[in-house]
């Protein structure tokens, strides 16, 4: 693992050790991985794991300038602005996702994850900053709901993991977090 990892992980120790899955290039790996993680009574541990990469996706921006905001983000041609705000549009929406399933609130007519959707491409650090804020709120707002109905199934289809349980989408939108960053410390590194 890289430096940057080895730094979060005592922050974010379930969501680095599913992210780990990644490394092995297998969805299965992944979904054990995530799955191992989120159990009954697993959204009250996860809530500040998630708050701790938003932490650290808020340092990263920090460090950015607006040039490096309008750079190649390192995903089908978004820039760094657009990668970030796709991120804090992920894990909001995997949130309340899992939050619509545990109340029984699920959409009949909702649709599966349409990977692939960046963020505002002219967005400046100011209001990167704000989205990051507001996806963690929404992130604790709907983890109040999800707990205790962590293992209760979840409709939402992604194309990586495939369906996972309320609380396992906790997880994977840190592990997605996770799988960002490491793009955006590559690009900084450069």
């Amino acid at each position: 693992m890289t430096t940057w990892v080895d730094a979060l992980e005592p922050g974010a120790p379930d969501i680095v050790a599913a992210w780990s899955g990644i490394d092995e290039d297998s969805q299965i790996a992944v979904r054990r991985q995530v799955r191992r993680r989120a159990g009954g009574g697993s959204a009250d541990r996860i809530v500040p794991q998630l708050a701790y990469l938003a932490s650290a996706m808020t340092a990263v921006v920090e460090r950015l300038s607006d040039v490096d905001l309008g750079r190649d983000g390192g995903e089908e041609g978004w820039n760094v602005a657009q990668a970030i705000g796709h991120v804090c549009d992920a894990r909001a929406g995997l949130s309340l996702a899992a939050a619509k399933a545990a109340v029984g609130r699920w959409p009949q007519d909702a649709k599966g994850i349409v990977p692939g959707v960046p963020g505002p491409a002219d967005a400046d650090r100011a209001t990167l900053l704000r989205k990051i804020a507001q996806s963690q709120r929404i992130v604790e707002r709907a983890a109040r709901t999800v707990a205790g109905h962590e293992t209760e199934p979840c409709p939402l289809e992604h194309p990586l993991v495939g369906q996972l349980r309320c609380g396992e989408w906790l997880v994977f939108a840190g592990v997605h977090d996770l799988m960002h960053l490491d793009q955006l410390h590559a690009i900084m590194r450069r």
